[in-house]
C-alpha cells in the first residue's frame, strides 16, 4: 500500500533536522485524527510519542537496574545513619 511522505521538524531544536519517512494510508488518518483533537501539527505529536518513549525506556533501565542489583547479592541491615549517608548520596545536596 502506498503512503503518503511525512515530514518532522523540529523548530524548537538548536539545528534544525528533516525526517521523512512513509506512513500506509490507515496510519497516516490515524495520525491526522489525533493531531486535530489535540496538538498544534504532526510534529508536536510525533515530538510527544519519542519522548514518552524516552521516559519508558528510561523506567525500563531502572527497573532492571533495581533487578539486577536485588539479585547481586544477599542483603544486609542498615542502620539509620548509613541509611541517611545513602539518601544524601542519591539526592544530592540539592534538598
Amino acid at each position: 500500500m502506498a503512503g503518503k511522505r511525512q515530514e518532522v521538524r523540529r523548530p524548537w531544536a538548536m539545528g534544525t533536522n528533516t525526517m521523512s519517512f512513509a506512513l500506509p494510508e490507515a496510519l497516516r488518518s490515524y495520525v491526522d485524527q489525533r493531531v486535530a483533537g489535540a496538538y498544534g501539527n504532526t510534529s508536536e505529536y510525533l515530538r510527544e510519542l519519542i519522548r514518552k518513549d524516552q521516559e519508558d525506556q528510561a523506567k525500563k533501565r531502572l527497573r532492571e537496574l533495581i533487578k539486577e542489583g536485588l539479585e547481586s547479592s544477599k542483603g544486609r541491615l542498615v542502620t539509620r545513619k548509613a541509611a541517611g549517608e545513602l539518601k544524601e548520596r542519591a539526592l544530592g545536596s540539592s534538598r
